[in-house]
């Protein structure tokens, strides 16, 4: 089995192309064996995986969960807010008496930007960032990286507008990475509040006119406005946001091309995307969901192989 350049999946800063493409070959075959009648595989038949999740979480959890049953691996749930975190516990401790109960690989969101790159220092068994802070998301943007894919052929200088709220988004961070890596044109669109101040030196196209960001690119990945992230106010009203920044069918059906419409989750419908968009023909929000499962299964099962 060929391995990952990484022990990890802490952020696709962290990993290659190659990494990337090769996640992606996995996932290929993984998406044809959900998509059979026997959904099942034994290759992490003697592999326990612990899903330690200190924010809340649905999209994700459930994915990795799904993933990691299709390959017959143990799993067990951990919830921060029925656990002894909440009487003072430290975070290493916690996984640490995880671990003493012979867990092989932690798949671990967390509030605080850098956690999983802290326990990595620390911890024998592999780590996969489900989440962290405002940092990173990396299987969600390899999820969209391979819907993108999946659509497109390729991504090499495909153009893919990034749409919302930029500055707390840990999906924007991950996605221009992988795009960036797999030879993409990234532009990120949204009020000029909720664009970081650092975020042309990631080498994107900034964009302040969401009508010219859809009509510059072949795929618009939308996303949520994080309004549990903030702190102050970063525009007056979300119906002031959606006047200026949401993205409805008509607008979709002005546009001279047919574009890709992508979101991950969960949506604010009415806010960033009308139903009649998220619903539409250009949608691949679905699809997305779907190849969050394939992509999760490629991950584990490589990660799994990177420690034999």
């Amino acid at each position: 089995m060929s391995k990952l350049s990484q022990r990890h999946l802490l952020g696709i800063k962290n990993i290659t192309r190659e990494d990337i493409e090769l996640i992606f070959e996995t996932a290929d075959n993984f998406k044809q064996v959900i998509n059979r009648p026997i959904k099942k595989v034994p290759s992490l038949r003697d592999v326990t995986i612990a899903n330690v999740f200190f924010e809340n979480s649905t999209r994700t959890r459930l994915s990795f969960e799904l993933a990691q049953k299709r390959l017959s691996a143990d799993v067990i749930n951990f919830s921060a807010s029925n656990s002894s975190v909440k009487k003072g516990e430290t975070l290493l401790d916690t996984v640490n008496n995880i671990l003493a109960m012979k867990v092989d690989m932690i798949v671990m969101r967390h509030a605080s930007a850098g956690a999983p790159h802290y326990l990595a220092k620390h911890i024998k068994a592999n780590i996969i960032n489900a989440g962290d802070g405002t940092h990173e998301h990396p299987t969600q943007a390899l999820l969209d990286a391979f819907s993108i894919r999946e659509k497109l052929g390729n991504l090499e200088g495909k153009k893919i507008a990034i749409i919302g709220d930029i500055l707390h988004s840990r999906v924007a961070l991950s996605n221009i990475f992988a795009l960036k890596k797999l030879g993409a044109q990234v532009m990120v669109c949204g009020p000029p509040t909720l664009l970081p101040k650092f975020i042309t030196s990631l080498g994107v196209i900034v964009e302040l006119d969401v009508k010219k960001a859809l009509e510059w690119c072949e795929v618009a990945n939308v996303l949520r406005i994080q309004l549990e992230r903030q702190q102050i106010k970063y525009f007056p009203s979300l119906r002031e946001y959606s006047i200026y920044y949401g993205i409805n069918k008509k607008m979709l059906a002005g546009l001279k091309k047919e574009i890709v419409l992508m979101h991950p989750g969960p949506i604010n419908r009415g806010v960033e995307l009308s139903s009649d968009a998220a619903d539409s023909t250009h949608s691949v929000i679905l699809d997305q969901v779907e190849n969050g499962v394939a992509i999760r299964m490629a991950v584990l099962y490589l990660l799994a192989g990177a420690t034999n």
